[in-house]
């Protein structure tokens, strides 16, 4: 398997507990994963990288596991039990400092160092997402469902740094419920964007002393679910659970452009560090990479299983055809028994408009006749 895992460049988790890789450059997709132990408690939340390599990923499970994968090897080399299924399932997962930074949706932000006692965060109810300041890799931003953005210094955990306040009431003067699904740092910058369960994009800037949002915009009319930053300033690419992918601008607040391809809710999201590509995944179980450039479709492969997130390797990816053939491990998941469920049931044809206001034009007629033969037989 160490020859697999060298060459994939994308990393993904799914429903299922399975660790995929994808090498773009081979036109090849693996499964890294005990397929004998495969259950749903195992289902895929988070990944991260383990080192600045990008010798080891970090796999984060629904069960409190954090699994690492090492890349060079093929092998799954460290379990670490961090958190109980109970406390809800990971929406977090970074590194600092030889210390592993976890975050679940009860709001448990936990830093784990061995050697030291573990650091407690209560980031507050229904937590969505937590992310890590790739430039202070001791600040993350934790944001959630009625739980506005705020932004952590892991070596003061007593209280954040910043706490989002409020947007205004609207224009009915009813308050805006607060919804925040995912946030990344701005490049050489304190400022953060976020997107919505209200399909709305934010830039916050903590310098500000009024710590409301200093740009707000809007994107279609379905709840955005991730967002990322690509390597061009001043954009972002954001998606939502109805699988549309756009480009907005955020020095003006405008959609420069939409993604097409895409038939389910997006889950993951990320642009390459370098250049002009994004990646994408969820519930319609492929893999697709976008140039920003022209919004065109590069590269899709069909993974089997319904996808939560996706790593991508900063390194320069190889592209070749649109089609990558999925050489993966014949699994079969839950998925794939509702599918062949599904496949072997009869079919139903339903009634057309028109054959149904036949009959019912069938039935009047007879009925009409049951009254003239009535009628003739009274007089």
């Amino acid at each position: 398997m160490a020859a697999k895992s060298q060459i994939c460049s994308v990393w993904l988790g799914s429903e299922t507990g399975i660790l995929k890789g994808v090498s773009l450059s081979k036109k090849q997709a693996f499964n890294f994963s005990e397929i004998n132990c495969l259950s749903r408690d195992q289902e895929v939340c988070v990944l991260c990288w383990g080192d600045p390599q990008e010798s080891e990923v970090l796999v984060g499970s629904v069960n409190g596991t954090v699994k690492t994968f090492s890349t060079d090897k093929g092998i799954f080399t460290e379990t670490r039990q961090c958190g109980e299924s109970t406390q809800g399932r990971f929406t977090g997962l970074a590194v600092t400092d030889s210390a592993l930074i976890t975050c679940v949706e009860t709001g448990q932000l936990r830093v784990w160092k061995e050697g030291t006692d573990t650091v407690e965060i209560n980031a507050g109810q229904n937590v969505c997402r937590m992310r890590q300041n790739p430039s202070q890799c001791n600040r993350v931003a934790t944001g959630g469902k009625e739980n506005g953005l705020k932004v952590w210094d892991l070596e003061r955990p007593e209280t954040p740094i910043f706490t989002a306040k409020r947007v205004r009431d609207d224009w009915i003067d009813l308050p805006v419920l607060e919804w925040v699904r995912d946030m990344a740092f701005l490049p050489d910058s304190d400022k953060i964007v976020t997107c919505t369960g209200h399909h709305q994009v934010r830039v916050y800037d903590p310098a500000c002393p009024q710590r409301r949002p200093v740009l707000e915009a809007t994107f279609g009319e379905y709840p955005l679910t991730a967002l990322s930053l690509p390597a061009s300033r001043d954009r972002v690419v954001v998606g939502n659970t109805h699988g549309q992918l756009a480009i907005l601008d955020l020095r003006k607040g405008l959609v420069r452009g939409c993604m097409k391809g895409l038939t389910g809710g997006v889950r993951g999201l990320q642009c390459h560090p370098t250049l002009p590509l994004v990646v994408s995944c969820g519930l319609d179980r492929f893999l697709r990479v976008h140039s920003l450039e022209d919004r065109s479709l590069l590269h899709k492969v069909y993974l089997k299983s319904r996808l939560n997130c996706v790593l991508l390797s900063s390194r320069d990816l190889e592209l070749g055809s649109t089609e990558v053939s999925a050489d993966v491990e014949e699994v079969k998941d839950e998925e794939d028994k509702v599918d062949e469920i599904w496949d072997n049931m009869e079919m139903i044809e339903e009634k057309t408009e028109k054959r149904a206001n036949e009959e019912v034009e069938a039935v009047v007629m007879e009925s009409n006749k049951d009254t003239k033969k009535k009628r003739k037989v009274v007089k």
